[in-house]
């Protein structure tokens, strides 16, 4: 997203504030300083405005911004907290497998993801309302929205499963009130792959230039379809199993056929975390940007992540302890692992004494003291693309193409190729099949990027995870219990405030 996108954003989060009409039955009284949904959409530049403010509402901790892994990292096995007292222990009920419909975070997740619906819906209507004198750009708007609907629905109906599935604006109580149930998930499983087939065949670029990061393209319109359709192949009706991960692998395959390099090798792995590369780097696909040394468009992760002592993350002087990575996630490694060094270090401070994440660097001078780091966050990359059509072929049986997809990541951080690691016994004591091997390397690779516990969902039944957890030592998980793990964790609860609204029609998940 350019400078210009930037600060469009800030002029476009007052305008939708309002977007929402009243009922009837008010008094009809027009806010001086707002603007209506009925009225917004006039021109070009008001649709963009609009498109932008969806971009805006994403980086929010409570959405899938950077500071959003209590709801994602927090919840697997790779990071955690050792604090349950802090915020009346709400955060901790996370990792701990204890969490309650009336967790405060877990209500602001879920409205921060329908909110950013609510937002693409209205850019999606207001659209039709401007004539635009180039076709292609409405196209483009309209794709935009599109994606980003479809990933709030993909987030909402892998954690909640069946949700309320709303594709217009809401503006009287009795359409909130018609659509306030929730939807079978896999009635929202056939919106999401209605909107992604909508943006792989709508004017988008395939990349996204230097100056557009972190704006939709088709390349990620198939990456993201793909892993919709591996999602569904894995957890949803096994009848549809071998359609899903043949559309899986025919996307995949689109989005990794659009890149820009060869092999992965070619980039270097600390290359796709350096904020000074951040705009050339070949294999991000989908991005929030940040502003370096902005106060508020900037990135918080160095610092929020740098315990007590350290610098290696920013020039930030924390007094705290960073994010702790469980000790489960530090083990997994292997030996000359590259990605360990990079990604967590051990902090010897006397009130630390504990792994913290180093993966997102910014102690630059231009991020200062206060940490205005200029770390974007990534959504999807390729490497992420790459082990997918590794997992994807492995499911349609052919472990050749499976273990090439494999060999790639692996090859770039200088570890042996699969079949040379698989006869060294350390390595398949850990990981006895080509399945769990693939489930490995996405850890290693994409830790506290928000994939390992989708990842988990999918590679395990819910009684194969609830084993999965329970057979892990608790003395490398923290004071949070594994023991608490059951199947009613595959999914969240349903908040409490939501349930209220209608017991019957917003019913909560089984075991809350």
């Amino acid at each position: 997203m350019n400078k210009k996108h930037i600060f469009q954003i800030t002029a476009v989060a007052f305008a939708l504030a309002i977007l929402s009409s009243c009922s009837a039955d008010f008094i009809d009284l027009q806010d001086p300083n707002a603007v209506a949904a009925s009225t917004f959409y006039r021109n070009e530049n008001d649709v963009l405005l609009g498109v932008n403010g969806i971009y805006q509402s994403l980086r929010s901790g409570n959405n899938i911004g950077e500071t959003s892994a209590l709801f994602n990292e927090e919840r697997s096995d790779n990071a955690g907290r050792n604090d349950n007292q802090s915020n009346a222990g709400e955060p901790f009920q996370f990792n701990d497998f204890s969490l309650l419909p009336s967790n405060t975070y877990l209500k602001r997740h879920w409205l921060a993801l329908y909110e950013t619906i609510a937002r693409a819906n209205q850019v999606l209507e207001g659209i039709e309302k401007v004539t635009f004198t180039d076709a292609q750009l409405k196209g483009q708007y309209q794709a935009e929205a599109k994606f980003l609907r479809a990933l709030m629905y993909f987030e909402l109906v892998r954690k909640w499963g069946d949700v309320p599935l709303v594709t217009k604006t809401l503006n009287t109580t009795d359409e909130v009130t018609a659509s306030t149930f929730r939807e079978k998930k896999e009635t929202v499983y056939q919106q999401i792959v209605a909107d992604l087939k909508d943006v792989v065949a709508s004017p988008l670029p395939n990349l996204p230039n230097a100056a557009n990061k972190g704006r939709v393209s088709k390349s990620a319109g198939n990456a993201l379809l793909g892993k919709v359709y591996l999602t569904m192949a894995t957890t949803l009706d096994a009848a549809n199993r071998s359609t899903n991960l043949n559309q899986a692998k025919a996307s995949l395959l689109a989005a990794y056929n659009m890149r820009s390099f060869g092999r992965l090798r070619e980039i270097p792995y600390a290359d796709v975390f350096d904020v000074s590369k951040k705009t050339t780097n070949p294999e991000a696909i989908f991005q929030i940007v940040n502003k370096q040394g902005d106060p508020v468009y900037s990135s918080s992760i160095a610092r929020n992540n740098q315990a007590r002592g350290e610098t290696i993350n920013s020039q930030f002087k924390s007094t705290g302890s960073g994010t702790n990575v469980q000790p489960d996630l530090v083990k997994a490694y292997e030996k000359g692992d590259v990605r360990k060094d990079f990604s967590v270090k051990y902090a010897d401070d006397p009130i630390v004494k504990d792994y913290f994440i180093t993966k997102f660097r910014d102690n630059s001078a231009a991020a200062g003291t206060n940490g205005y780091g200029g770390n974007d966050w990534v959504l999807l990359r390729y490497a992420d693309v790459i082990l997918m059509l590794a997992e994807v072929n492995l499911y349609l049986g052919d472990n050749t193409a499976a273990i090439g997809y494999l060999d790639q990541v692996r090859e770039r951080v200088g570890l042996p190729l699969y079949e040379t690691a698989k006869s060294d016994p350390a390595y398949a004591a850990k990981f006895p099949t080509l399945k769990l091997a693939v489930l490995h390397e996405r850890r290693v690779e994409l830790a506290f990027e928000n994939q390992r516990w989708f990842d988990l969902l999918r590679f395990f039944t819910n009684d194969e995870l609830a084993k999965f957890f329970q057979s892990k030592s608790q003395a490398d998980y923290g004071i949070a219990k594994l023991s608490n793990f059951g199947p009613k964790d595959r999914y969240y609860p349903i908040p409490f405030d939501e349930n209220k609204l209608n017991p019957e029609r917003m019913y909560q998940n089984p075991g809350y």
